[in-house]
């Protein structure tokens, strides 16, 4: 042990070619030329992003008389949201931070773009209090003792 050479250097073995070096036209006639077996195969769809067929094309989807849309917040409720929240003093913003949603969503609602959402529907009626679901919109919302 006490005569160590340490400018010798063993190796083991070479490293052989990376992933894309194996893959190259010259590693792949290199490897015919000495007689390996070489393997190749089209990969379906490669280098794209096609995962599904369309058997539908876009044209023909616009001119389908069958409407698919998602039912909006009519726009009574929004301007109901949007005179409570203005007697309240709000802005959209205020009012979005006061039930932890996005000023967008604010804005959508009161403009009649957004999605009903029964949740977010509720936190606005508490906050402005004012009722917007039923037939009583607009109305002011009663806070009475919740019974169990």
């Amino acid at each position: 042990m006490a005569e160590s050479d340490w400018d010798t250097v063993t190796v083991l073995r070479k490293k052989g070619p990376s992933a894309a070096q194996a893959k190259s036209k010259q590693a792949i006639l290199a490897a015919q030329r000495r007689g390996e077996d070489v393997e190749t195969s089209k990969k379906w769809a490669a280098g794209q992003n096609k995962q599904h067929f369309i058997t539908k094309n876009t044209a023909k989807l616009d001119r389908e008389t069958e409407e698919l849309h998602h039912d909006r917040v009519p726009l009574e409720v929004g301007k109901v949201i949007q005179q409570g929240r203005q007697t309240k003093g709000m802005t959209q913003k205020d009012l979005a931070t006061k039930i932890n949603e996005k000023p967008q969503v604010i804005a959508d609602y009161e403009s009649g773009r957004a999605i009903p959402n029964n949740q977010v529907m509720g936190k606005i009626e508490r906050a402005i209090g004012l009722k917007l679901r039923g037939k009583d919109i607009g109305k002011p919302l009663e806070t009475g003792p919740k019974g169990k």
